[in-house]
């Protein structure tokens, strides 16, 4: 079949499939998986790989959902996070935050774009790909995992714990606008912490009062904010670092004793033009010589078990990265674009981190993004999807396969 005859098919397959792509799309979105609950979603996401004729279906260690189909040398994983953030105050949404709202053929709902939009197309997307003989040469996994708690955890179990693969490539499906992605900035969550000497308030100089201390390190680090908008550190792909104070907590005897320890903790976003050692050295910097025994900074990490009790800690610093433009997988995609929709797309970023941070920022396996969506609406009361790009996407991830075997004979 020529590549214009294979494009042609796929259009009026996917067309076919479109409703039961759209329907399954709008059961996942009713099904809420805040705070990694995936044991609903992930079941309603198995039922639909198990009809579709995905050869293993099954729940990881940690209760990610897994789907493999094909049986080539080469390993190709789906990655699409089916856990959402919540969804806050309910007034401020004007519709069930999950039965969602279309309008002008957009989705409104929680996880629409963020990241339940891909899950259909990756499905029905793969099993199109291996009716159509696109997997000769392919076993590919579809895996619907937990990410907004801590992103890269769960690839990292799919590489060491369950099922123990190495995945040759990785699509993302974290929302691109329907382009190429290849990369994002990555970066390292932090504490920061004083010490002082409780004291009754009314002899509050008998103290050593933990949050005054800290008032110098929170103007350097907003100061620091500034000066990264002003360009300090900024790479010419993946854009400016940041620094953000993201919480506090404050230990006091009472509402009338002066605290004896004050924390903060810090978001703090890095680029390709940073490494980790020098980001921890620069916010160490921002504290005062005469403090440096009494204000401590730490790296955070991530223990909290999943909803099946498993444990994997990890540290909370997310790499970041970046894929060549002439990367042979980027080109891979790029084709896939032009050859479904006849033109080129701009090649992106994204401004968030994915769980790219481990696959392409940790483990060095080469990945791309592509997903409907924008994430500009991600955990905002108008996330929203075009139900269009919902199932053009299945076009995308079932072709993808095949302009990636063509270029590795290349």
């Amino acid at each position: 079949m020529t590549d214009n005859n294979l494009v042609q098919t796929l259009h009026r397959e996917v067309e076919d499939r479109s409703e039961a792509i759209i329907q399954f799309m709008r059961d996942i979105v009713a099904i809420p998986s805040m705070q990694g609950q995936l044991k609903e979603v992930g079941e309603r996401i198995g039922s639909e790989m198990n009809k579709l004729g995905f050869e293993e279906v099954r729940f990881d260690k940690m209760g990610n959902i897994l789907g493999r189909i094909g049986n080539g040398p080469r390993v190709i994983a789906y990655d699409s996070h089916i856990d959402t953030v919540g969804i806050g105050d309910l007034a401020t949404w004007g519709w069930d935050p999950f039965v969602g709202k279309v309008e002008d053929g957009i989705l409104y709902a929680r996880g629409a774009c963020d990241e339940k939009g891909s899950t259909p197309g990756m499905v029905y997307g793969l099993a199109l790909a291996n009716k159509l003989g696109l997997l000769k040469d392919t076993t590919a996994w579809y895996f619907g995992n937990m990410e907004e708690w801590c992103d890269g955890i769960a690839p990292n179990t799919f590489v060491e714990i369950d099922p123990g693969i190495r995945p040759d490539f990785v699509v993302i499906g974290e929302p691109t606008k329907m382009q190429v992605y290849r990369g994002h900035k990555g970066r390292i969550e932090l504490k920061i912490t004083a010490s002082g000497r409780s004291a009754h308030a009314a002899s509050h100089y008998l103290g050593d009062n933990a949050v005054y201390k800290m008032m110098a390190v929170v103007t350097q680090i907003r100061e620091l904010d500034r000066r990264f908008r002003l360009g300090l550190g900024s790479h010419p792909i993946q854009g400016r670092p940041s620094i953000a104070v993201t919480d506090l907590k404050v230990r006091t005897a009472s509402l009338n004793a002066v605290p004896d320890q004050f924390t903060i903790f810090l978001d703090r976003r890095i680029t390709s033009n940073e490494p980790h050692d020098d980001v921890i050295a620069q916010i160490k910097g921002l504290i005062p010589d005469y403090l440096q025994e009494e204000i401590k900074v730490e790296e955070l990490f991530y223990d909290d078990p999943s909803y099946t009790g498993f444990v994997f800690p990890v540290s909370k610093y997310y790499p970041a990265w970046l894929l060549d433009d002439a990367h042979p997988m980027v080109q891979a995609g790029q084709r896939t674009v032009e050859k479904l929709w006849g033109e080129p797309r701009k090649l992106g970023t994204w401004d968030f981190s994915t769980n790219g941070t481990y696959w392409a920022g940790k483990a060095d396996i080469p990945s791309i993004g592509f997903g409907p969506g924008d994430e500009k609406f991600a955990h905002t009361h108008l996330e929203q999807v075009p139900l269009k790009d919902v199932v053009a996407a299945t076009e995308f991830y079932a072709l993808f396969p095949s302009m990636l075997s063509q270029l590795g004979k290349a």
